[in-house]
């Protein structure tokens, strides 16, 4: 008899996972571990929360990803945030201000959210939201950052709240991540990792994964340079294309199977590195997990969309709550369907199916 597939069992066991592997990597830094070891008492009780809702037909699911700021400090290549003129230089009207980003971490806190992914733009730029979700250590917040702007008051920052954790983003050696990020970038991110290393705080790294630095990135020479540096957590992230000029770049099943054939390697032999793939296998996860099935987006004009690289909505969370936004139709048509479970060529499935989605939330 085939074993149906839960999701919820699937998130829990997943976000436990996460955990554990981090109270493992951060072992010998006792501050951190003490950190890790009271916040998986704070996913205990969060996933009790989730499981009472599950039982009254709602589905609330453990990760949120912020998008604090449509401001950047970068023009990298082929950025999708730029393409779709959701990043910018300056500052644009209607973005959340702190009090409205307070309200909506408190309400992901009081309904069983435990990780809040900070990302842009560059969500450095908001040291204001920063440092208020530094307050609530019942959610861990990792920032998904350039790397550029790291300073000492960030790193007493970084100090003073453990559930801060900067996740640098690299393309893999200086050659690669300069190209993309522009000249320079990789030095400075070298530099922020060695400050967070000299002052024993935690931080990971995120990779974009493409067709053509997925073996560079996978490499023991790669990671090896992570580890030396003294990173904990790697992200890989596969490349969603922003044109069809770009399509070649995102990862295809044979690449796909090389980079879980690669982490499966690197989990069984690497005990002091987290290693999270994203979206990672979704045919064991029963299908994509956007729209609120394991995660859900919201911008920094507080609307919410099924994921960052689905910039669609049809509620706000300014006037409304999490859980009316977890409800919207837009979401509740993607869950409901088989759009998320169906076979897609690279990178999101949402993506390659924007035409879909974009009937869907015309539909009435």
């Amino acid at each position: 008899m085939t074993q149906l597939f839960k999701l919820e069992d699937y998130l829990t066991n997943g976000v436990e996972n996460i955990v554990k592997g981090a109270i493992r990597a951060t072992f010998k830094n006792p501050r951190q571990s003490l950190f890790f070891a009271q916040f998986a008492l704070a996913i205990k009780e969060a996933s009790k929360r989730r499981k009472t809702a599950e039982e009254s037909g709602v589905h609330i699911p453990p990760f949120l990803i912020a998008s604090i700021t449509s401001s950047c400090n970068l023009h990298c290549q082929g950025c999708y945030s730029r393409f779709n003129e959701q990043c910018t230089d300056d500052v644009p009207n209607g973005q959340l201000s702190t009090n409205e980003w307070e309200k909506i971490f408190l309400e992901a806190r009081s309904i069983g959210c435990s990780f809040i992914l900070l990302a842009g733009g560059e969500p450095m730029i908001r040291r204001d939201v920063l440092q208020m979700a530094g307050t609530i250590p019942e959610l861990l917040f990792p920032i998904f950052t350039n790397g550029t702007m790291l300073d000492s008051d960030y790193l007493a920052l970084f100090d003073q709240h453990r559930n801060l954790i900067p996740v640098f983003s690299i393309e893999g050696h200086k050659d690669k991540t300069d190209l993309r990020r522009g000249d320079g970038v990789f030095d400075k991110i070298n530099a922020s990792m060695e400050m967070m290393r000299s002052n024993q705080l935690l931080f990971g790294a995120s990779v974009t994964v493409t067709t053509e630095n997925l073996e560079e990135v996978t490499s023991d020479s790669f990671t090896g340079y992570l580890r030396s540096l003294g990173c904990k957590v790697i992200f890989y992230v596969e490349y969603v294309p922003v044109s069809a000029e770009t399509a070649h770049l995102a990862p295809a099943d044979a690449e796909r199977r090389y980079l879980d054939q690669r982490l499966n390697i690197l989990r069984s032999t690497d005990d002091s590195i987290v290693y999270i793939s994203f979206p990672g296998d979704e045919k064991s996860s029963g299908g994509c997990l956007a729209a609120g099935r394991g995660f859900f987006h919201i911008n920094a004009q507080g609307n919410a969309e099924p994921c960052p690289f689905s910039p669609y909505s049809d509620i706000s969370v300014k006037n409304t709550s999490l859980l009316d936004a977890l409800q919207s139709k837009l979401f509740q048509k993607l869950r409901s369907g088989e759009f998320l479970m169906e076979e897609h060529a690279g990178g999101c499935v949402l993506f390659e199916k924007k035409e879909l989605v974009e009937h869907l939330l015309s539909m009435d």
